[in-house]
């Protein structure tokens, strides 16, 4: 019988202890990271009207939604022959699965046009009555004291609810979350280049290893200040003094006994080198033919754009990208608001595709709007107010367009898909399904989703199919 010490015992355990946790850690992270992908996050920050976007136009829905909405249809001139939202000038959406909508038809106004040709040609999808669910629930569910998310109706925190699953506060985003995921499957990839925000930082970016990197136009934020000579000065001492904020700004290290200053400084460095990598191969990318409309939106689409041209050359073949849009909180003026914003959405959207197809990217990108809540079916004279589910878009090669997804609602109000007060949609699919089916196309296994979707388990459907066929 072969004996051991007790050193040879504890030598022998390690070993194999090491052994099983490398290949927990292979089994735990297998996240597809082949080829090339991208998310693209257009957030629409205030709640979006989605009934005022994707509008019923069938005659019984068209005529329900009328008379719910009797003082704003009237400010839209409706029966003119000329306004927007008369029913004849309402541009019609023809799904393939028009068959399973139970007679229900949709259309988008006007100002749209460019979605409504990318849907009915196939690049586009809607995905109806969507938002913040614990479990499937309906008005009978709500009056026997099931459990809803927190804080409902509430702007700040809807939108971290939306984004990072929980109320305002919460620390990590489903977005960073699986750039995590994707990053422990492919230690190759470049961190800083996986999660970028062409707005402010987010919490939809935020991972527990990703570092979410801002970009903009000017590339490189105070990086490009110091290098401009108009801040500084072009002398010999103005260069001495540039270099010394530079090597300021990205010393790694310090002596501080503070672990906050410390981890300040490692943070400035890494952001002063990432910025500078950022804009280096930036300045060295061919310049996009597309012309960007100069809108908020059409700038923020535009960097996007530049990025995905660049993602080869700084080793990124997962990203997700955050844009932001503001101003959806229609309680007044919504029939003049609401049309700009249409606009801007469709003029910088239209743009951004002709990008990915100028660069061969198209069918490797998914563009997918969220917001934080839909607003009330009715009106309040000059607007809407805060409401719960609303209806989502997704457009891509990739997307199996000219479809709706989850269950488009009637205009009903007695139905149970509605709350009792103001006609509010109870959302029939849930964030996490949503979540689920874009990620799963960017690559992560189903292990990967459990660990970020937890209430995932509570609805049979997992995949909405806008990739290909939905699964259980």
């Amino acid at each position: 019988m072969t004996r051991f010490n007790r050193r040879q015992f504890l030598s022998m355990s390690a070993a194999t202890a090491g052994a099983l946790a490398t290949l927990t850690h292979r089994q735990a992270f297998a996240a597809n990271t082949s080829g090339y992908k991208a998310l693209v996050c257009l957030y629409l920050q205030g709640g979006i009207d989605h009934a005022d976007t994707i509008i019923p136009i069938d005659l019984a829905n068209y005529e329900n939604l009328k008379a719910a909405r009797s003082e704003l249809f009237s400010n839209y001139g409706v029966g003119s022959g000329t306004s927007s939202r008369d029913r004849e000038n309402i541009l019609p959406l023809h799904a393939n699965n028009a068959n399973s909508l139970n007679g229900l038809e949709f259309g988008m106004p006007q100002a749209l046009s460019p979605l409504q040709e990318m849907f009915n040609n196939g690049e586009m999808g809607v995905v109806g009555n969507i938002g913040p669910i614990i479990r499937p629930t309906n008005r009978d569910d709500i009056a026997a004291g099931a459990e809803l998310p927190s804080r409902l109706f509430s702007h700040n925190d809807q939108r971290s609810t939306w984004l990072a699953l929980d109320v305002e506060g919460a620390q990590y985003g489903w977005g960073g979350r699986f750039i995590d995921a994707a990053l422990a499957s492919n230690v190759t990839m470049n961190p800083s280049m996986t999660a970028l925000s062409a707005q402010s930082r987010d919490v939809f970016l935020s991972g527990k290893n990703v570092r979410q990197m801002q970009i903009s136009k000017s590339s490189s934020g105070a990086v490009s200040l110091i290098d401009h000579k108009w801040t500084l000065g072009g002398t010999q001492t103005d260069n001495h003094t540039r270099d010394a904020i530079r090597d300021y700004l990205s010393r790694a290290e310090n002596g501080s006994d503070s672990i906050f200053e410390r981890d300040f400084a490692r943070s400035s460095e890494m952001g002063i080198r990432n910025a500078r990598e950022f804009r280096d191969q930036m300045s060295q990318a061919p310049e996009l033919n597309t012309i960007f409309p100069d809108t908020h939106l059409g700038r923020q689409l535009e960097v996007i754009s530049n990025a995905i041209s660049i993602q080869s050359a700084v080793n990124a073949p997962r990203q997700i990208f955050f844009a932001h849009l503001g101003s959806f909180d229609t309680h007044e003026n919504q029939t003049t608001r609401l049309e700009e914003k249409h606009i801007q959405i469709a003029d910088a959207v239209t743009s951004f595709r002709e990008a990915m197809i100028e660069l061969g990217q198209w069918d490797d990108v998914a563009l997918f709007t969220a917001s934080e809540f839909g607003r009330t079916t009715i009106d309040n004279g000059n607007g809407t107010d805060h409401g719960w589910g609303g209806h989502q878009m997704v457009m891509g090669g990739s997307v199996h367009g000219r479809n709706f997804y989850g269950e488009m609602p009637n205009t009903d109000l007695s139905s149970k898909i509605y709350t009792e007060d103001r006609g509010r949609l109870i959302p029939t699919t849930s964030v996490e399904q949503f979540a689920a089916t874009l990620v799963r196309w960017f690559g992560l296994d189903e292990g990967e989703l459990a660990r970020v979707l937890p209430n995932l388990q509570n609805f049979q459907t997992k995949d909405l199919g806008i990739f290909g066929n939905a699964t259980s």
